[in-house]
């Protein structure tokens, strides 16, 4: 993976651009994901935030047979915690620390750059946004897991342990199962992060009230 494979989808602020967010798709999308949930998010500050919606790397994928997919990483085994793409990872990571980088080139504080991602791009949200050395506005990990919570041990970073995190869950997952990102939600509390859980009644997906809440989180940090 190399920077120039990590093109984006962009939705420009409208007013002066005083914040930024990140949000990385999941396994086999694309950075038009959620493009279009912005409008439904109703945000206050919305013609001050950039939305950067970046494409993941097209790679491999074991799980699909090999074939080819934009992926953070890639996908060993059905059982996602047991064999993990810990370099891919890594490298995905990278990537968007690159991304956070240019926007603070613009003038924007790590502080006003909220970093998001559903499923995949979760796992990308979580293991960069806490590893990342500066204080950043916030993190959105929906239908997610961290399989790196280990690593955050030694690798976490003073700057964002008070950064608010909203992780939500589908009850009925059937992709990454509840338990995945409930076991994730209980270590992070337990080191002392300031994490929220909500879980609802859906599959691998968004759900109206779940944008309600991501709302509600998102213009408590946005003013």
């Amino acid at each position: 993976m190399t920077d120039d494979q990590l093109s984006t989808v962009e939705i420009h602020p409208e007013a002066e651009h005083k914040y930024s967010v990140i949000w990385m798709h999941g396994l086999g999308a694309d950075g038009h994901d959620f493009e279009g949930l912005v409008p439904d998010l109703h945000l206050t500050a919305r013609s001050h935030i950039h939305f950067i919606f970046p494409n993941a790397p097209v790679q491999a994928v074991t799980i699909n047979g090999g074939m080819s997919m934009r992926s953070w990483y890639d996908i060993l085994e059905m059982s996602l915690e047991r064999k993990v793409d810990v370099d891919g990872i890594y490298q995905s990571a990278k990537l968007i620390d690159g991304l956070i980088q240019k926007e603070i080139a613009l003038g924007i504080p790590s502080a006003n750059i909220l970093l998001a991602g559903f499923s995949q791009g979760g796992v990308i949200a979580l293991h960069a946004g806490l590893r990342y050395p500066n204080q950043l506005a916030g993190i959105l990990a929906l239908s997610t897991y961290l399989p790196t919570v280990e690593q955050l041990n030694s690798e976490r970073s003073t700057a964002n342990n008070g950064t608010p995190i909203f992780m939500a869950h589908g009850i009925i997952d059937p992709i990454v199962a509840v338990e995945s990102g409930k076991g994730a939600f209980d270590k992070l509390k337990a080191m002392g992060y300031n994490i929220k859980w909500h879980d609802y009644l859906m599959e691998h997906s968004l759900c109206v009230e779940e944008i309600q809440h991501i709302s509600i989180f998102l213009n408590s940090i946005f003013k």
